[in-house]
């Protein structure tokens, strides 16, 4: 049985609304941490113009990569396995010196520590072209404060699991990524009490 998650079924046509035209010039995605593969699929399927290359930990790839052969996409590459710690990226063009003019990664940061969401900027920075488009979806807080109580809870809950994860300052990762020469050009509220930032380079 391929893996399942309901928030991604829930939350993956609303972020596809962005994405249309976030990378309505974008040709190649690179995905961090793809989990169940379901956004893969569904961006991939409904946004042709684009290939979409899926990664996660290696631990993480089998029931990802069952889902992507299923599917059979033209667009959606094999799956490769990436650690966002791990630099430089493995993506499979870098001998040929090639970036992704388009990197996502949905409910990753808040599951890293904080030296994890570092590296994921040191790793865009290696990896996305200039002119590229970075989006990232989850939930934040702002002037540290929580959006909703519901969030403050799931904060909660995650730091308990894993004392270095929790819901990351909009603040602290939009420094981070004003330091790689991006710039905060959309900050949807989605639903669920999420936000899907979109930087440009």
């Amino acid at each position: 049985m391929l893996p399942f998650s309901a928030a991604a079924e829930n939350n993956k046509s609303p972020i596809l609304t962005i994405l249309k035209d976030a990378f309505a010039d974008a040709a190649r995605v690179l995905e961090i941490a793809s989990g169940t593969g379901q956004h893969a699929v569904h961006f991939a399927k409904n946004l042709p113009h684009l290939t979409w290359q899926p990664s996660d930990i290696p631990e993480h790839l089998a029931g990802l990569e069952q889902r992507i052969i299923e599917t059979d996409l033209d667009n959606l590459f094999e799956p490769i396995g990436l650690d966002v710690r791990d630099l430089p990226w493995p993506t499979p063009d870098r001998d040929a010196g090639d970036a992704f003019d388009g990197i996502f990664t949905a409910n990753s940061l808040h599951i890293m520590s904080w030296a994890g969401v570092e590296a994921f900027f040191a790793g865009v920075d290696e990896t996305l072209a200039a002119g590229g488009t970075l989006a990232i979806y989850g939930a934040m807080k702002y002037g540290g404060t929580f959006t909703t109580p519901s969030n403050e809870a799931f904060d909660q809950s995650l730091r308990k699991k894993d004392p270095e994860s929790g819901l990351r300052d909009f603040e602290a990762i939009d420094a981070l990524a004003r330091g790689i020469g991006l710039t905060l050009v959309a900050d949807h509220a989605m639903p669920a009490n999420n936000q899907l930032l979109v930087y440009r380079r």
